[in-house]
């Protein structure tokens, strides 16, 4: 995602590099002052400028105290990791938290998908489905899951709903076109992560 840091010495705080401080800048129009006053904050929980899997666990910990998200961690830790080298940067945090809480419905879908898509080859196994939906379906309720259905069933019952040309997977755009027709499992996922972690 380029290089959010830069200093001359070990003893100066970190700097948001000119290019990063415009990159977030133009993907979520603050100010280029709130940015560098979110980057500062940033650094103090994460000197390094980046949050590593285990940062991220405490991080959701003290979001979702009263929540076992264990077994979810690692999928949103995905959809922030834009870039797929196990950490997220500054950049990567500040996109995706500002797609999720100011983003079309069409933008925060598109970072839905990547929890869904694990091994991030832009398509959606049913293997993958039912991981995602059996680390999910602790955190559901009855009133998300009215019908008692196992998470094998519903896990099914998602990707036939989204697989619409029967290929045996699911493109990002078969996933958004069957979150926002509102096909019953396929939203209630959608919902479930946005309910949770946005």
């Amino acid at each position: 995602m380029g290089n959010t840091t830069s200093n001359t010495s070990k003893d100066k705080p970190a700097l948001i590099s000119q290019e990063s401080l415009n990159f977030v800048v133009e993907k979520t129009h603050a100010s280029k002052e709130d940015v560098e006053a979110q980057f500062k904050n940033f650094l103090k929980d994460y000197p390094n400028g980046k949050i590593d899997a285990n940062g991220f666990q405490d991080m959701m910990k003290k979001c979702y105290p009263d929540q076992d998200i264990k077994k979810v961690e690692k999928h949103v830790f995905r959809m922030y990791d834009l870039n797929s080298d196990g950490k997220i940067d500054f950049r990567e945090f500040m996109v995706v938290l500002t797609v999720l809480s100011k983003g079309t419905p069409q933008e925060n879908l598109e970072q839905i998908y990547r929890i869904f898509d694990i091994n991030n080859d832009g398509e959606i196994s049913k293997k993958e489905i039912y991981r995602v939906v059996k680390d999910l379906f602790g955190l559901m309720g009855k009133e998300d899951n009215p019908t008692n259905a196992t998470d094998k069933c519903l896990a099914e019952l998602a990707f036939k709903e989204m697989d619409k040309d029967g290929d045996s997977k699911v493109t990002k755009e078969e996933f958004i076109t069957a979150c926002q027709a509102h096909e019953k499992i396929s939203s209630m996922l959608a919902l479930k992560i946005v309910d949770i972690f946005v």
